[in-house]
């Protein structure tokens, strides 16, 4: 935890192992040994995120040991070739994810300073939206007896990752479309969640977000100590 100490909103970290999950998903699916990989940069992501907002150690400790049976899962899901083992991992995967990025975001809204690594950990949780709601999206298509797209049976895992982004953006190629309830509901709602997001919490980050405040007020510190003036002694105020 003294180690952990040092990566205090390390939201940049966050935010490029969530890149890392997006292209392993994109690239090599989650299926298989490439299921491990996903698995492990779920996992990687989910511990640094809950590390970097400061929750107490034995959530980071839990969110550790729910790692390594989402880790195992996948393992077990590769080596037996029986994807219910796979789903069972990528739920447990999800709900650590979900959760770690729930904690990134209290963080973010209840930061006293705005800065580029806060803005950093808003944007990780914006990009994580399109993983969660793809795996969901994935997993109504299982359930269900229907397609969950119009005129595509058979689709792959970037697909659905695909579709969740393009939807979450709002871009709309309207090449994947989805067939009927609920698909077409909860891409609504990624809708809205998305369009939401980005209008109120970072666009108001970034109006609030003032370039080389720290470094000026470093500056001033340091011209103080040098000096031996009293304004040394006294941090300054946020």
């Amino acid at each position: 935890m003294r180690r952990a100490e040092r990566v205090s909103d390390a939201f940049g970290l966050v935010f490029a192992l969530v890149i890392l999950t997006y292209v392993l998903i994109s690239l090599l699916g989650n299926s298989g040994w490439s299921s491990v990989l996903v698995a492990l940069a779920v996992s990687a992501t989910s511990v640094v995120a809950l590390t970097s907002a400061e929750v107490r150690a034995r959530w980071v400790h839990l969110a550790i040991y729910m790692s390594a049976i989402g880790v195992l899962l996948a393992v077990i899901a590769a080596a037996s070739g029986n994807e219910d083992w796979l789903d069972l991992g990528a739920l447990v995967e999800v709900v650590l994810l979900g959760a770690a990025m729930a904690t990134v975001l209290m963080r973010v809204v209840t930061a006293t300073e705005v800065n580029a690594r806060t803005i950093l950990g808003a944007i990780s949780v914006y990009t994580v939206l399109g993983l969660l709601f793809a795996f969901v999206y994935e997993a109504i298509g299982r359930i269900q007896s229907t397609p969950f797209f119009e005129n595509h049976p058979h689709l792959a895992h970037s697909d659905y990752l695909f579709f969740s982004y393009t939807t979450l953006t709002t871009t709309g190629y309207g090449d994947l479309v989805p067939g009927g309830q609920p698909g077409r509901m909860l891409a609504g709602i990624e809708m809205l969640l998305g369009q939401i997001f980005l209008v109120t919490l970072v666009a108001g980050l970034v109006a609030l977000w003032k370039p080389g405040a720290g470094i000026k007020r470093r500056r001033e510190q340091r011209a103080a100590a040098e000096a031996g003036t009293p304004e040394a002694a006294t941090p300054p105020e946020l």
